[in-house]
């Protein structure tokens, strides 16, 4: 691609071009701006170079004779690349008079390649920092064969079908705005009805598990966050300090230390242990504009957090009731199939080497008694302890992060917290950091891309949509909708002067599990005619058998 590119535009600079889970791209600096019409015009361009059968030629090289060649080919950004390296000699790789820097290795001939196809271009800074200049950036996908390739891209169809910024407009969920500032989301009544489910739910079944629920404040004095080293450890990822009566504050990036703060309120003693505290609480963390995501990646999000303080005797059962609830959370919001992650000591951490290993061996044996597979990731804890990270399945397959367990036995320490002993004594607490579903916004962007926007119908923000035929029918219509309402079901009355099926339609595009058409049989049997989202046929029901229904499906989730 880089030199069907060079081909047709001799001035593009080359950057990088990475293969990628799913394909390659590759940046690009010219004065040309890339549009979706420039791809089949470079792909007939790749197909030339392809159809000539050009060898590829590795040739290594020492880094001073590589600096040269690319410094006379005017490839400014792979001089720059190469003198960051270490290596004393590189390897370049050449087809059909064009070179490139590669580590390789590579196909025999350019003939072997048998399917590809662009995908799209886009904006990406040079190394990733948005400091740096603004390159051009064109993907694209690799396979063994066209059979392959076009499975793969009747899945990537698939996931625009499913994207959840689409869907959240169609469907009236959420939305952005730059006059507000980018990754803050404002959450509509539609979605804000999703998420109080979810919260209602979330409440409900930590206080059933010996949760108790808490709320914490925004921000704190910046001393706080430098006494659990989050402003040493995690300064990239915080905001500037404000000023508040000449002392500085943060506004928080995470909700630990408030609830540590809450243990510490008064003197505990080991008979209240386990104590277990939890929060839906906002927090603010810095990501880049570059890498902002629709609900994906945010500044500003909720997350299910929770506290547990124990002592080390507790640690390996609390771990347990942690993975099976997580495990439960995950299955009723229907991802039932995952991966686990083992994460551990990462290069910069605070605390000692034994602490980690007891931490670490504590969460192994929690797995272990659980009999799940895990696959360790070394080196990817987070600077205070190691993790248990689970990563759900949707329904396209894909992985997203959004449960983690982490023990620490760094921050009890650090903010010097005790309990009383048996022996009388003052001991230290381990403190489990967990998150079920992660952030709020991630998750339910996540579940609407699994659902593609058509939500079970506990969840969904418009359960029941009531279709009046006729005005005449309207007085029964708003008896029933105040019936469902008072059940507690989220109803809401079409009554408009439109034909029923122009109605039909539009309730059917917002992806409603219930449509009830009431005409003059409905209003003279006190039946309604319910039409199942993705059904074509309607059914006749007494009201009080439908209402019974919906109140069973809610309960079983």
């Amino acid at each position: 691609m880089a030199h069907a590119v060079k081909e047709l535009f001799p001035d593009a600079k080359l950057a990088i071009g990475p293969a990628i889970a799913d394909g390659f791209y590759y940046d690009f600096d010219t004065e040309h701006s890339f549009t979706d019409e420039d791809l089949p015009l470079i792909e007939n361009k790749m197909k030339e170079i392809i159809k000539a059968n050009s060898p590829f030629i590795r040739k290594d090289l020492p880094r001073d004779e590589a600096i040269k060649l690319f410094k006379s080919m005017g490839e400014l950004y792979k001089v720059e690349l190469i003198e960051e390296l270490p290596d004393e000699t590189l390897t370049v790789y050449q087809e059909g008079g064009f070179s490139d820097l590669c580590r390789g290795p590579h196909i025999n001939y350019t003939k072997k390649i048998k399917a590809f196809k662009l995908l799209s271009v886009a904006g990406a800074y040079w190394r990733g920092n948005e400091k740096n200049k603004m390159l051009q950036r064109i993907y694209g996908t690799a396979f063994f064969t066209k059979e392959e390739l076009q499975s793969h891209l009747e899945f990537l169809e698939e996931v625009k079908r499913r994207d959840h910024r689409r869907l959240g407009r169609e469907l009236d969920l959420f939305s952005m705005n730059d006059e507000i500032g980018a990754g803050l989301v404002l959450w509509h009544p539609r979605g804000s009805a999703v998420r109080n489910s979810i919260e209602r739910f979330w409440t409900d079944e930590h206080r059933r598990s010996g949760y108790n629920i808490v709320y914490t404040p925004h921000m704190a004095k910046l001393d706080l966050w430098k006494t659990t080293g989050h402003a040493d450890f995690y300064s990239e990822n915080m905001y500037s300090p404000m000023e508040i009566d000449k002392l500085e504050y943060e506004i928080k990036p995470m909700n630990c230390p408030f609830h540590v703060s809450i243990f510490k309120s008064r003197l505990r003693s080991y008979r209240e242990l386990p104590i277990r505290y939890a929060e839906l609480g906002t927090v603010y963390r810095y990501e880049r504009s570059g890498v902002l995501h629709g609900l994906l990646r945010v500044r500003g999000f909720t997350q299910d957090d929770a506290h547990i303080f124990c002592s080390e005797d507790q640690i390996d059962e609390e771990i347990l009731n942690v993975l099976n609830f997580t495990l439960f959370i995950l299955k009723t919001f229907g991802f039932e199939d995952y991966r686990i992650y083992l994460s551990t000591r990462p290069e910069k951490y605070v605390g000692r080497d034994d602490a980690w290993e007891k931490a670490t061996n504590a969460l192994k044996n929690a797995l272990t008694l659980r009999k799940l597979e895990y696959t360790i990731d070394p080196g990817e804890g987070v600077f205070y302890g190691p993790k248990i990270d689970i990563k759900v399945k949707d329904s396209l397959g894909r992985e997203w992060q959004c449960s983690t367990i982490q023990v620490d036995f760094n921050i009890p320490e650090r903010l010097d917290i005790t309990y009383r002993g048996a022996d009388n004594r003052d001991w230290r607490p381990i403190m489990i950091h967990r998150a079920l579903m992660g952030s709020l916004e991630r998750f339910f962007g996540v579940l609407i891309e699994h659902y593609a926007g058509a939500f079970p119908l506990w969840l969904a923000p418009v359960q029941v949509s009531i279709l009046t035929i006729s005005e005449k029918h309207v007085k029964y219509g708003s008896d029933f909708l105040e019936r469902l309402l008072n059940a507690g079901m989220r109803a809401e009355l079409d009554s408009e002067n439109e034909k029923v099926g122009y109605k039909i339609r539009r309730a059917t595009m917002l992806k409603i599990p219930y449509l009830c058409i009431i005409g003059d049989n409905e209003a003279e049997n006190n039946t309604v005619n319910i039409r199942k989202r993705g059904e074509e046929k309607s059914v006749e029901m007494p009201a009080d058998e439908f209402l019974a229904l919906l109140k069973k499906e809610v309960e079983h989730k």
